[in-house]
């Protein structure tokens, strides 16, 4: 396939452009003109562009067959959590107008949680959980996967553990950490897997030995309902009823593509 990576010079995004090209997809990396893509594989095609600005991503999406998004923000206000972490999505969707190609999405544990102390400041959750809806809504082939702490699996916890509900992310970093070479493989392998179409799960990992066919791990997994904006055992934490103007208008011109 021909593969979109957003966020690509950012440390899953690296992962991510390293494994699709082992798995003998090509690689389109969205970079900014300021990027250091000195660690990318030199394999993938560099793109430039602004994922906040939508004109900068219309000749990105060209000929592409999959997108796969590890982008995010450091440091994030509100401002720059709608910007990034849900702009880049709605962009890319806008910019493709409906053209199918399969989508992986990275989000993170918590996004469900709207009442926490860091997404009241940040609202970086909440943007996430918009983004997913986003995705959810433009009748793509898609898979989602909101990742445990980076590396803080410890050693001889290598097999993956795919849960769904959201219901982890108070614990213990060192209970929900996930390999970041992992969280790559899992998104890779999901935009050609059948079983992993319209799934949304938390990525951790367990004692054990890593699996060699993620097939079975993601057949064990509930599908997303169409008529549900959310995850399958995801508490609802954003009603319709409470959402801004701008956001339902978006939402409602993804599912437009569609027709």
């Amino acid at each position: 396939m021909h593969v979109l990576v957003v966020g690509a010079t950012g440390s899953i995004g690296q992962e991510v452009v390293e494994h699709a090209l082992a798995k003998g997809h090509s690689v389109r990396a969205v970079v900014r003109r300021t990027s250091n893509t000195r660690n990318l594989d030199p394999h993938a095609e560099l793109f430039i562009a602004e994922i906040s600005e939508p004109a900068t991503l219309i000749d990105a999406v060209e000929g592409i067959d999959a997108v796969i998004f590890t982008h995010g923000v450091s440091g994030p206000t509100p401002q720059t959590s709608e910007l990034v972490n849900y702009g880049a999505v709605l962009n890319i969707l806008d910019a493709l107008k409906g053209r199918q190609v399969a989508i992986a999405l990275m989000t993170a544990i918590g996004v469900t949680t709207r009442n926490s102390s860091y997404n009241r400041t940040s609202q970086s959750g909440e943007w996430k959980l918009r983004s997913e809806r986003l995705v959810r809504a433009s009748g793509n082939h898609y898979t989602i996967v909101r990742p445990g702490w980076f590396d803080y699996n410890a050693s001889g916890e290598n097999s993956l553990w795919l849960a769904q509900g959201d219901t982890r992310a108070n614990l213990n970093p060192s209970e929900i950490g996930i390999s970041r070479k992992q969280i790559a493989q899992v998104l890779v392998e999901s935009i050609t897997s059948p079983a992993a179409n319209g799934k949304t799960f938390e990525l951790y990992n367990k004692p054990g030995a890593a699996e060699s066919d993620l097939e079975p791990l993601f057949a064990q997994l509930q599908s997303d309902n169409p008529s549900d904006p959310d995850g399958p055992l995801d508490k609802a934490g954003m009603p319709a009823t409470d959402e801004p103007i701008r956001v339902l208008e978006a939402l409602e011109r993804i599912k437009g593509y569609k027709h």
